[in-house]
């Protein structure tokens, strides 16, 4: 069984050799004529999954992208040729939700201004969303919530509007898939016209899909003297994103916001466990065996320690700054996609061990953190 791999999708040796023969390839530069005798095909969000690249797919029983948006696959295409698909729910919500947390913390200290008592706006609750809701209840916050899917469904009473939600919001955090069409569309959510009804100082983080905001409204309205904050880890027109754009974003990332080591690998692991049910093969590895040890493990705080304090810990596992300086120093030179392939290794909270209190722990489990007691 011949197996085609994003080049950027870690531990797949280690999970499918036992099933088939993994060949990796550039995810920006498949052609029709590498998946011609594949068997099965794993993708990344960056190679459209059409009618187009599988043109001469003879033998394509299996497709898996280890992302959860799967807007760049011809889902019903794939259905018609009756070629199984999979997906990765749920596999970087841990990963995404820190990025924010990290990105909060982070304006919080260079803008001076705690993050307590702040309203902040999720707009999508889904996987990632829903992870986040949970960890910012650990703080002095609080959450104004936007689904309306999940309103409809019964399953968010606690749901308002998004441009009310806009109106209110001190912070906007955006966690929607890209949807092009319909009632529930999310491209250019964020248009010029709702944009330019943010407050001064309102902090956006967009961390779902670059088309979600209008990138050169944006763009526009910042160069007007629109007061914004922006985090922007994803963009329009990915990987030639506006450079323009740039000077206006605090903190701006290659779309690497789920890429946690552990996510990552935990969209691997998802696949695998997929193409094994349909091939009858016996799942037998799990992702505790491959993940390496952590750099930094424990730590222990006193208790001087204050919430104020929150911010240094969660930087002492992922600061987001890093990525933003990576970005600003190489974009030009090296380019979106380089940065991305050669993203550093990143870990989740739970990967430090914090020996602490326990009034301390309560607060620092919720965020995700590995708790022992002193």
């Amino acid at each position: 069984m011949k197996i085609l791999a994003d080049q950027n999708m870690p531990l797949v040796e280690e999970y499918f050799s036992d099933i088939g023969n993994v060949v990796r390839f550039d995810g920006r530069n498949l052609s029709p004529e590498a998946v011609r005798d594949a068997d099965v095909l794993l993708v990344r969000s960056v190679t459209p999954v059409n009618a187009e690249l599988l043109k001469q797919a003879v033998k394509l029983k299996f497709v898996g992208t280890a992302t959860i948006g799967i807007d760049h696959v011809d889902t019903e295409l794939l259905s018609q040729r009756q070629i199984a698909f999979s997906s990765a729910p749920g596999c970087n919500a841990i990963a995404v939700a820190e990025y924010v947390i990290s990105t909060l913390f982070a304006f919080s200290q260079e803008l001076n201004e705690p993050l307590s008592g702040k309203k902040i706006g999720i707009i999508g609750l889904g996987n990632i969303g829903e992870c986040l809701r949970h960890k910012l209840a650990a703080l002095d916050v609080e959450l104004l919530l936007c689904d309306p899917v999940r309103h409809e469904q019964g399953s968010l009473d606690e749901h308002i509007d998004i441009d009310t939600l806009l109106t209110e919001a001190d912070i906007i955090t955006c966690h929607v898939p890209l949807v092009k069409t319909g009632a529930h569309a999310t491209k250019h959510l964020l248009s010029e016209k709702r944009l330019a009804k943010l407050k001064p100082g309102t902090i956006v983080v967009n961390a779902s899909r670059g088309d979600v905001i209008d990138n050169q409204a944006l763009l526009h309205l910042m160069q007007r003297g629109l007061g914004l904050e922006l985090a922007l880890d994803v963009w329009e027109n990915e990987p030639n994103i506006a450079l323009d754009l740039l000077p206006f974003v605090r903190f701006a990332s290659v779309h690497i916001a789920g890429h946690t080591l552990e996510g990552k690998a935990r969209g691997t692991e998802m696949l695998y466990q997929a193409l094994s049910r349909l091939v009858g093969f016996q799942p037998d590895k799990t992702l505790t065996q491959f993940l390496p040890n952590p750099a930094l493990d424990k730590c222990t705080i006193s208790n001087e320690f204050e919430m104020t304090d929150l911010g240094r810990l969660v930087h002492l596992i992922y600061d987001v700054r890093r990525d933003d300086g990576l970005l600003r120093r190489n974009i030009t030179t090296k380019g979106f996609d380089y940065l991305r392939k050669n993203y550093p290794v990143r870990r989740e909270f739970s990967t430090l061990a914090v020996e602490c209190n326990t009034l301390q722990a309560s607060t620092l489990a919720q965020l995700g953190f590995t708790t022992r007691p002193i």
